[in-house]
């Protein structure tokens, strides 16, 4: 279920009482790392990072009229969801974080292709959360979003 929260305080205040210190513990981990230029806010329901439209105008691909999405972080039915596109779209990245997070000795990961899900909000690492935050500039996010829409539009057109 999409939160109706305009901020991400009101987001963090109407999530159930074992969650709130976990989100805002991660909310200030992404925010004193994430490179600047993005920018925090609600998209699609969670707390959101993304590149405003002031950056890049064309917006996010499916609907130009949200800016381009970079993180977002939800309080579901069965856990905490963190979606990063960095991991998803950058295999060195991914493993980099793989490696990262086994070395903390607290078991593997349950990820889908740019998702990480938590059940226990006490196994979430904060610490590695925002240093994966620094590893990706606005600057570097841009240009890989502009060159995989330019070589998939240029692969349908060939067909």
């Amino acid at each position: 279920m999409q939160s109706k929260a305009t901020t991400p305080e009101e987001y963090i205040a109407e999530m159930p009482a074992d969650r709130q210190k976990v989100f805002t513990d991660l909310r200030k981990a992404i925010k004193k790392n994430i490179p600047k230029g993005f920018k925090e806010g609600m998209t699609y329901g969670m707390i959101g990072y993304f590149v405003p439209h002031s950056i890049y105008p064309a917006g996010y691909h499916c609907d130009p009229k949200q800016p381009l999405p970079f993180v977002n972080m939800a309080s579901q039915k069965n856990g905490i969801s963190f979606y990063h596109m960095g991991i998803y779209s950058n295999e060195k990245l991914k493993n980099w974080f793989l490696e990262e997070y086994t070395k903390l000795g607290i078991g593997k990961p349950d990820m889908g292709k740019g998702c990480i899900r938590f059940k226990n909000p006490e196994k979430i690492p904060v610490k590695l959360i925002g240093e994966l935050m620094s590893k990706i500039t606005v600057e570097e996010w841009v240009a890989y979003v502009d060159k995989f829409w330019t070589n998939r539009k240029a692969t349908k057109a060939k067909k």
